[in-house]
């Protein structure tokens, strides 16, 4: 008797009938690529709408992670799904509170890594502390490369950021970073606005975004002005001179983040000063709060563009404050680095804006 026939006969012996099962598709927490290749999403609790913004474009749900704060303030984490061999997006911003929140991660990574993830990618749409990029004066600590040390050592083994403060902050990493730009959505969100062609001013608000305003310029066929900005002390800044003609033109000015609103508040001042017919702002990383947003936005300014890499409250945003989503952005990020496919590619190798 063959091999084949006995084990069909055994299947017919009582208690061992085979009944034959029915596999029902339905929606996890997981994507399969492939032999064990899998894609999970996990939220920490800086900004979860835009996790599960990312998550729905994506097509896969949140996966099920336990955070909690103890009474003393420190942080627990728990993964409550199996994450072996799994390809894991812990997605986490720098916004308010900026401290809990970046333990909040390093905890997720590690808790990732001792739980036999394949590959972890933090996905920090702010990059916290991006700002102190270098020593500006003696005795001084450069703490974005010490936060990317700490990444490092808690099991990172890749980070998706967008506009970072710095092209330099890549530089402090030795594993792989994905620099996204939202100078795309921006362009695209004033083209349809008609703000484009003659009569447009791009502005960079100082010399160190000049770079970034001249590909602003381009996308959206304007001209290129620049101010010059100083800061006598960290909150507070002045501006009294703009290289580039302004005067009736609409300008629009690009920053990559405002925690005070100062650089928008004083560049819109100056532009009316010098001529311009209406002054437009757009900013990646609003840190403002509901108050510095409408101080900013009642700054004669016609509108100001943000976009969510973190949290802004819809209910008291000013009504020339408009939001765009990077989920999308953000989404297909993801799923080209899951798929080992270009990420520079998205953005038409335009990403490195520096």
């Amino acid at each position: 008797m063959s091999v084949e026939s006995a084990t069909t006969e055994l299947t017919r012996l009582p208690g061992l009938e085979v009944s034959q099962s029915v596999v029902e598709v339905t929606p996890g927490h997981s994507i399969t690529r492939g032999p064990q290749k899998r894609l999970m999403v996990f939220a920490g609790r800086s900004h979860p709408d835009l996790a599960q913004r990312i998550a729905e474009h994506i097509g896969v749900g949140l996966g099920e992670i336990e955070l909690d704060t103890f009474p003393n303030g420190e942080t627990y984490c728990r993964y409550q799904e199996s994450i072996r061999g799994a390809d894991v997006f812990l997605v986490q911003t720098g916004c308010k509170p900026v401290d809990e929140n970046l333990m909040e991660l390093l905890l997720m990574i590690q808790a990732a890594k001792l739980a036999s993830a394949k590959r972890i990618t933090a996905v920090i749409p702010w990059f916290p502390y991006s700002r102190q990029d270098r020593k500006a004066k003696p005795r001084e600590p450069i703490s974005g490369r010490l936060v990317a040390d700490m990444l490092q050592l808690a099991g990172a083994d890749r980070v998706l950021t967008m506009d970072l403060h710095a092209g330099q902050i890549q530089g402090f990493f030795t594993i792989p970073v994905d620099h996204m730009s939202a100078l795309l959505l921006f362009a695209q969100h004033f083209r349809d606005l008609g703000l484009t062609g003659e009569g447009i001013v791009s502005v960079a608000p100082d010399a160190g975004r000049a770079k970034y305003a001249i590909r602003f310029a381009q996308m959206i066929d304007a001209d290129f002005a620049i101010m010059h900005k100083t800061r006598p002390t960290r909150d507070r800044v002045e501006m009294h001179e703009v290289t580039g003609r302004v005067r009736d033109r609409i300008a629009v000015v690009g920053d990559d983040v405002t925690t005070t609103g100062g650089t928008q508040i004083a560049g819109a001042r100056t532009l009316k000063e010098h001529g311009a017919r209406e002054v437009w702002m757009f900013v990646t990383h609003s840190l403002l709060d509901a108050e510095g947003l409408e101080r900013v936005a009642a700054a004669d300014i016609a509108g100001m563009v943000v976009t969510d890499t973190v949290p802004i409250d819809p209910i008291r945003k000013p009504q020339n404050v408009t939001v765009l989503t990077v989920s999308r952005l953000l989404a297909e990020t993801i799923m080209n680095a899951f798929a080992d496919e270009s990420v520079s590619a998205i953005f038409g190798g335009e990403n490195q804006l520096f």
